[in-house]
């Protein structure tokens, strides 16, 4: 009669035969484990919960205009401020101001493998994500629980500052514009006043209306002695044409006269109204350039910090008891499937033997 063929319902007599090496691998790697988890460094977490703002709504000209800030940010807010978070530039912002080369212990700086080993530590150290309440939480894990909050909180900053620089060009190529566009109007208002006062110092105008008023009075009496005159009425005739031909000829020698009075009118109207229409536009633009040169220099958060980051009050890890306990069950679950597959093996021998 053949042997009984192998299973695994037998499993418990095959340990039970084992059980002194299999206690001892349980025990070793108890042991092993236990003494590598320890030797592991605490690792501290600090976590900062912000709001990203809208662009729109932090633009300091819609601000100063009298535009309200919105401090719940948008999905594609959320999304550009995660971006932001963990690109390159503020990676490297962050590696530089707090030397983290050293602290890493990866080289100097410049080194392509020293440049990745820190960038692959601080990505790996660093969890920015968007929380069930549409904030975003930023988590630094550092072995210096004061380094690893501080860490969170700068990039807090620089995540804000990078924000900014979005909208703050454009601003500027804007303040360029407000300063060329003054810079424009009041070299035309100049040469246009300077016009005016030219025309009314040729054609002797002043103050238009009070002068028309005196011509007309002036003209009318002069005539009326004159015709009083030539009809024997008394008075100087020849004198009285002089005067007459004084207030209406410009070559007369009045500096008031009808003849430059009319010419003068229509040019001096049209110099006044292109003077006062560039002097209104230019009040308006040295007004936009005032507003434009204080918002560029003003710095209005894009971010709603709701937590800064703190130095954190108890490790994040390691889990030392987890260590210890996954190493275990994987020894012993490792030390069965030996044993069971050198069992197997004897049994298969066991029953090919009598056939040799």
């Amino acid at each position: 009669m053949s042997p009984s063929s192998f299973s695994l319902v037998g499993l418990g007599p095959i340990l039970n035969r084992w059980k002194y090496l299999v206690a001892a691998v349980v025990v070793a790697a108890a042991v092993v484990s236990a003494v590598v988890a320890w030797q592991l460094p605490n690792q501290y977490k600090s976590t900062a919960i912000f709001f990203p703002t809208n662009l729109q709504t932090a633009d300091p000209d819609r601000i100063v205009e009298g535009a309200k800030l919105e401090l719940t940010g948008r999905s594609e807010d959320l999304d550009r401020a995660i971006t932001i978070g963990q690109s390159q530039p503020v990676a490297a912002i962050v590696i530089k101001r707090f030397k983290l080369y050293q602290h890493y212990g990866a080289g100097q700086p410049g080194d392509d493998k020293a440049d990745t080993q820190v960038l692959n530590q601080f990505s790996s150290n660093l969890d920015i994500v968007r929380n069930e309440r549409d904030a975003i939480e930023l988590a630094f894990i550092d072995r210096d629980k004061r380094l690893a909050a501080d860490v969170a909180n700068a990039l807090v900053d620089v995540i804000d500052s990078m924000n900014q620089q979005l909208t703050l060009t454009n601003r500027r190529r804007v303040l360029g514009l407000y300063r060329q566009r003054y810079a424009g109007l009041s070299k035309s208002y100049e040469q246009s006043r300077r016009h005016l006062q030219a025309a009314r110092t040729r054609y002797g105008l002043f103050a238009p209306a009070q002068q028309g008023r005196y011509l007309a009075k002036e003209l009318v009496e002069t005539e009326t002695a004159l015709r009083r005159a030539e009809g024997g009425g008394g008075g100087n005739a020849a004198g009285l044409r002089r005067a007459l031909r004084g207030l209406t000829r410009a070559d007369g020698g009045n500096v008031v006269n009808v003849e430059n009075f009319i010419r003068g009118n229509d040019s001096l109207a049209l110099d006044t109204a292109r003077t006062q229409n560039l002097q209104r536009r230019l009040v308006t633009a040295r007004a936009a350039l005032e507003t434009a040169e204080l918002t560029i220099n003003s710095r209005v958060s894009s971010v709603y910090l709701v937590q800064p980051a703190y130095p954190a009050t108890k490790k994040a890890k390691p889990v030392r008891w987890l260590i210890v306990a996954g190493s275990v069950v994987l020894a012993f679950a490792l030390a069965v499937v030996v044993i069971a597959l050198l069992e197997l093996y004897r049994h298969n021998q066991r029953r090919l033997s009598p056939a040799a």
